[in-house]
């Protein structure tokens, strides 16, 4: 009997979910994005499809941990998906398979294991943001192209809404 309770439960919450997310879609409030690639493995696979609370940065500022959709620097015609792991006034710096930020290791527990390069230390000026993928071996990031204008930021994911056994919030 409770187990039939939790399954109701669920049904009605993804029931809401799904009528919330229509009439915010259709508002341009969140928006659906494609998984391409691995970089954000093993939270978000490629071929995950997500939601993206587009007002969120026009309504507050990105926090460490965040999982963001922004247009790509280098081709603003592209979208990526990262995480935010140092904000502006913080120093970061990535040695030993670890992110320390402020001199103190952070934890990611959503990190896929594996070695990568050192990084930094970088203070993040004014405006912008240090994002990485928690895949670290496989992602194109901060890293590579620099710190991202907070400026270039589209919204925070928030939902993976497909397939169905990967449904989860963000």
């Amino acid at each position: 009997m409770e187990q039939s309770k939790s399954k109701r439960k669920w049904i009605v919450i993804l029931f809401g979910v799904i009528l919330l997310s229509g009439g915010l879609l259709r508002w341009g409030v969140l928006q659906p994005y494609l998984i391409p690639s691995p970089s954000m493995e093993p939270g978000i696979a490629p071929g995950d499809r997500i939601l993206v609370n587009r007002l969120a940065y026009r309504l507050w500022a990105p926090t460490r941990g965040d999982i963001v959709v922004f247009a790509f620097p280098k081709d603003t015609k592209r979208t990526f998906v990262k995480r935010v792991i140092a904000v502006e006034g913080e120093k970061v710096e990535l040695r030993d398979n670890k992110v320390f930020v402020n001199g103190q290791a952070i934890q990611e527990p959503y990190v896929k294991p594996g070695d990568y390069p050192p990084y930094g230390p970088q203070v993040v000026p004014k405006d912008k943001v240090f994002v990485l993928g928690d895949n670290r071996r496989q992602s194109e990031d901060s890293r590579e192209w620099g710190l991202l204008p907070k400026s270039y930021l589209l919204g925070k994911a928030w939902l993976v809404y497909y397939p169905f056994p990967r449904v989860k919030f963000l």
